[in-house]
């Protein structure tokens, strides 16, 4: 299909090909109609997987280059042919396409793309957002600077970067230094920054009363007072909870580094009532157990909580509430409390959300709450209001001079 005839509207990507574990290093694989893994993506993802990156970016990136593939299967385009007009039209379509659903919406059908009356926030609909189409254009140049580099690939990357209207790229590059990703893509929309948002008080009261069991009580107390992620929670065994010191020990997400964490008194008590209700008290096995029934004869059965188990506990409270809260707005009200207290030095800070550059701490909580902007401008235009209504006098204005001076500049005697 040539690029000038390419009616991007039209064009529906096919159920070609799937993503599933792989056998062997690589833990996930693209796998054809066959059944047979997709060479240059397996070869690709074997160096990634060789450069230290978890199985969750390698699940990532299978699921953006399964997307790639189907799209160069409909403008019938090999994939070491592909030119930067495939990109184009590529990230084209992902700003008009609708993400392909397993299942019809249902509750949710009213709610996506709107936004939440109570907590101010978005309900997610099915468009690719700028964050996706951005991730999607990174792992499409990161697969051909890999086959560049091996001298199987295409000559020039299809991704191209952005042209500089200041001076020509790479006009200062050293010749001894390869060629990297300087700048950014070229086709790479525009993100708006977020601004976190802190759950007031009264709201999480009301999240914590809509709780069901002591378990989701526990971990919910544990993420607004550390300010852990949701996956490093659910990673938390019996032998990571110090109890005399009240920590309790986490692997990174980015880093993979264990941490010890400060907890509230309160998350400990919610715990120990969790504990006592009789899941497994294995100090290797993971802290958080779910019971679910299984239709061979065994009834219930404690099973390890995941991330799917998490999401039922928020999304039974939310539909309690008509809210949309998740639990990285938990992370995000414990890092902002932090933050205004003065107590606590922005170190402090980055150290407990594990960030690994101090800037990216402070870009994105040292932030005024719109509440009190709000309220201080009000302040201020009232005020003005006020001063309006009852203008200063002369001598008001002129307080501080003296009153033959004045009686000089105005003509008259001042009392």
């Amino acid at each position: 299909m040539d690029a000038a005839s390419r009616d991007i509207q039209l064009i529906t990507l096919p159920r070609w090909g799937r993503v599933a574990e792989g056998i062997g290093a690589v833990p996930w694989l693209v796998f054809n109609e066959e059944g047979e893994a997709v060479e240059p993506i397996r070869r690709f993802l074997v160096d990634f997987v060789a450069r230290d990156n978890r199985p969750g970016s390698v699940r990532s990136y299978a699921f953006d280059l399964l997307r790639w593939w189907r799209w160069l299967r409909v403008v019938q385009v090999e994939w070491d042919r592909a030119t930067s007009a495939e990109v184009r039209d590529f990230v084209l379509w992902l700003r008009i396409a609708t993400k392909p659903r397993t299942s019809a919406r249902t509750q949710s059908a009213a709610t996506a793309g709107t936004t939440n009356t109570i907590t101010k926030k978005p309900y997610l609909d099915d468009l690719y957002k700028p964050r996706t189409i951005r991730h999607s254009n990174a792992v499409i140049r990161s697969f051909y600077e890999f086959w560049i580099e091996s001298g199987s690939g295409p000559l020039v990357n299809p991704v191209p970067l952005a042209r500089s209207a200041r001076r020509r790229p790479h006009a200062h590059h050293n010749p001894l230094d390869r060629y990297g990703s300087e700048g950014r893509l070229r086709y790479n929309p525009k993100v708006p920054r977020r601004r976190p948002r802190q759950m007031p008080d009264e709201r999480w009261n009301e999240l914590f009363a809509a709780l069901r069991s002591n378990r989701d009580r526990a971990i919910l107390a544990l993420g607004i007072s550390n300010a852990a992620r949701a996956s490093e929670l659910l990673g938390v065994r019996g032998v990571d909870v110090d109890w005399g010191d009240q920590l309790v020990r986490v692997e990174r997400k980015g880093s993979q580094a264990e941490q010890w964490l400060p907890s509230s008194p309160e998350s400990f008590i919610w715990l120990r009532l969790y504990q006592s209700e009789g899941p497994p008290l294995d100090p290797q096995a993971p802290l958080w157990w779910t019971l679910r029934r299984r239709d061979h004869g065994e009834g219930l059965a404690y099973q390890p909580m995941n991330y799917e188990a998490l999401r039922a506990v928020f999304r039974r409270a939310n539909a309690l509430l008509g809210t949309n809260w998740s639990m990285h707005d938990l992370r995000h009200t414990a890092a902002l409390r932090m933050a205004r207290d003065k107590r606590l030095t922005l170190r402090d800070v980055q150290t407990i959300l594990g960030h690994a550059h101090l800037s990216t701490t402070a870009d994105i909580y040292l932030v005024e709450e719109e509440e009190q902007v709000i309220a201080r401008v009000q302040e201020y235009l009232a005020d003005r209001e006020e001063r309006a209504k009852h203008p200063a006098s002369p001598t008001a204005v002129a307080s501080g001079y003296e009153a033959s001076d004045l009686a000089v500049l105005f003509g008259g005697a001042q009392a």
